[in-house]
């Protein structure tokens, strides 16, 4: 297979590229590290290439969901709306250490600064809740897709926001009727989603949603939902 080009593509989305991401097997167990453009390409994810992720939702203290739409700059899944973070921890020291999940956490903290502009003192890794992992599948495009086993990871909590433009196009609060508005205009091709957002959508974060306050009888470590 010839190798891919990146020459149209945003610069600095393309510099993130050469990251190195954590690979593992189909129990989240690390196996090794590769740059998160190999982990992208759909030719390696049909191979079975999966990598370890997570995706933050953040509500303030009005119990709304911070959403983000994704920058026309980002590779996969451009101008997509979606949950308040999403990315990948790397492959070094701090942030492959797995003790309660202390690494993706770490991970967070940092992406939610570097995407969002929160400052790194707002939001805490101790302050991230750590639910449970999904594992999904889904391509962007023809070239470039995800496979990942995704931490699911809670905050509540009121912040400031500084978004990157080249990350971030648009961000907004909703309650759950907001979203549920979002979600139908979804389903009628009048805006766009990411897949993970959508699995999650309408499996877990409801309930999740309404238990805002009593999380902890939804923490499961041991079981990743496969979807």
């Amino acid at each position: 297979m010839p190798e891919v080009s990146t020459a149209h593509l945003d610069e600095q989305q393309v510099q993130l590229l050469a990251e190195m991401c954590i690979l593992i097997d189909e129990n989240d167990r690390k196996i090794g590290a590769d740059t998160k453009k190999n982990c992208h390409l759909n030719e390696n994810i049909d191979k079975g290439l999966l990598h370890r992720a997570f995706s933050v939702f953040l509500f303030n203290t009005e119990n709304k969901l911070l959403l983000q739409q994704r920058s026309n700059a980002k590779i996969t899944f451009p101008d997509c709306f979606t949950n308040t973070c999403c990315s990948h921890p790397l492959s070094h020291p701090l942030e492959l250490e797995e003790n309660d999940a202390i690494g993706v956490r770490r991970a967070a903290q940092r992406r939610l600064k570097a995407e969002l502009g929160i400052p790194m003192e707002q939001v805490t890794p101790e302050e991230i809740s750590y639910l449970t992992r999904i594992h999904y599948k889904a391509q962007s495009d023809g070239i470039w897709g995800e496979h990942e086993i995704d931490y699911i990871l809670f905050v509540q909590k009121d912040v400031t926001l500084n978004p990157d433009p080249n990350e971030i196009q648009s961000y907004c609060y909703v309650t759950q009727k907001e979203l549920k508005q979002l979600l139908d205009k979804a389903s009628k091709n009048e805006v766009k989603i990411t897949p993970w957002f959508k699995l999650i959508a309408e499996t877990f974060l409801f309930k999740w949603w309404d238990n805002l306050p009593n999380l902890n009888k939804f923490i499961d470590h041991e079981k990743i939902h496969r979807m």
